[in-house]
């Protein structure tokens, strides 16, 4: 600083106080978007990442992204290492677009010189690479519009290293089902109550302790087959399922309700479609997730209730997962529809395991007893009367954010049918 004004500043502190006024700090508005960024760290790098709503699109913009449905993400780096590192913007979306692309998109009925201001938007809005040692570079990549929830996935490229942040995002504006709970906050912040698992004798016998199925509001009734345990979290779980193209489903009101109608009437697809109530631990489910298909009567789903349970330091959620083949009216549901489910849920939990192998996360899997067997012949009922027949277990899989190879994935020693053994090649038992 020049040393004329350091010799004034004593004098107009000074006479600011005499003048009843005070020093003030400038202030610099941040984005909601900004705020609401997660972070995550690996070596020295820093990444944060937000997905904008429609309407931040359109005022950050300029142009009504969601309307060509294209998602703006914000991602922002931090490199305190000591080499440049370049993001590759396909690992967020293999068909992204490019900044003139989506500006083009626009450019209809606008004057030559509205169409360069706009491009230069674009393109001024875009994260620039490399990130150089000591920088801080923040930006958008354009990509295909998400409802529910997007998976970020930053991969950043260096001189011989690269670094990867699998980051699990809510889209804002999509009331998912499991904010009613507060089911990840629950999840980050575990309870005085949680037994954390190291052996896995031990984590065995508590598995198969577990009820063998979801019930009623009052528990009077069984209902479809606790057949599935996740561990892990938002690191490394829900970016594997999201990955695999898993979606969240949305709560249960009027229009939800309405637009599902609406859908098996007309068999359009409905990739969020709400799912039934089921109970475990003395309340619904606390997460739902789906892979639809192109109509709403076909979907892959499960249900998530957050345990108390931890393995290896990691949350433990116990599941039910089966594969709806159809839609019939039943009086058993309050919006006299239902979801018909494929009798061999067995098929279901095989195709999920099948799934997360292709995930990059899953590190370890198995099956434990619990369900109890129920033969071809002589099927349960779900509580909308649905038969199903299993051979009475639950599959394990566990998740970890390092990417692991197909070879290298571990089975818990438990009950290991062929198909499970031989499930990937070079399975450990």
């Amino acid at each position: 600083m020049n040393r004329s004004v350091m010799k004034l500043l004593p004098v107009i502190l000074v006479g600011c106080l005499l003048a009843g006024c005070t020093p003030t700090r400038s202030t610099v508005s941040v984005p909601g978007y900004q705020n609401r960024a997660l972070t995550r760290t690996e070596g020295g790098l820093d990444v944060s990442a937000a997905v904008l709503s429609s309407e931040e699109s359109a005022a950050v913009y300029g142009a009504p992204l969601a309307d060509r449905k294209i998602q703006p993400v914000w991602i922002e780096v931090r490199n305190r290492e000591d080499r440049s590192y370049f993001l590759l913007s396909p690992g967020l979306d293999p068909n992204f677009f490019a900044p003139s692309e989506a500006a083009e998109a626009f450019a209809a009925g606008a004057s030559h010189d509205q169409q360069v201001e706009l491009e230069r938007r674009f393109r001024a809005l875009a994260f620039h690479n490399p990130v150089q040692p000591g920088e801080t570079v923040a930006g958008f990549v354009l990509t295909n519009l998400n409802e529910g929830a997007k998976l970020v996935q930053v991969d950043l490229v260096a001189r011989e290293r690269a670094r990867t942040f699998s980051i699990f995002v809510a889209v804002p504006g999509f009331e998912a089902d499991y904010k009613r709970s507060q089911v990840f906050k629950r999840a980050a912040e575990p309870q005085e109550s949680t037994v954390n698992y190291t052996d896995d004798a031990n984590f065995r016998a508590a598995l198969e302790a577990l009820p063998c199925c979801a019930t009623n509001k009052d528990g009077s009734k069984n209902g479809d087959p606790l057949n599935l345990v996740i561990v892990g979290g938002l690191d490394d779980a829900f970016p594997s399922l999201v990955r695999r193209g898993w979606g969240l489903t949305e709560q249960k009101w009027s229009g939800a309700i309405a637009q599902m109608i609406g859908a098996a009437l007309s068999g359009e697809p409905y990739v969020n479609a709400p799912v039934s109530d089921l109970y475990l631990f003395g309340h619904a489910q606390d997460l739902a997730l789906q892979k639809a298909r192109d109509d709403i009567h076909q979907r892959n789903h499960m249900r998530l209730w957050l345990s108390s349970l931890h393995y290896h330091g990691k949350p433990v959620w116990v599941g039910q997962i089966s594969r709806d083949i159809g839609i019939r009216l039943t009086l058993h549901s309050s919006t006299f529809t239902t979801h018909k489910i494929d009798p061999d849920v067995d098929e279901a939990r095989t195709a999920l395991t099948e799934d997360m192998v292709y995930s990059q996360n899953l590190v370890k899997m198995g099956l434990v007893a619990g369900v109890g067997a129920a033969q071809e012949g002589a099927p349960r009922k779900n509580l909308t009367t649905d038969p199903y027949y299993t051979d009475g277990n639950r599959v394990v899989l566990v998740f970890d954010r390092t990417p692991t190879l197909l070879s290298n994935i571990e089975v818990f020693p438990w009950v290991t049918p062929y198909k499970v053994m031989h499930l990937t090649p070079g399975a450990k038992p």
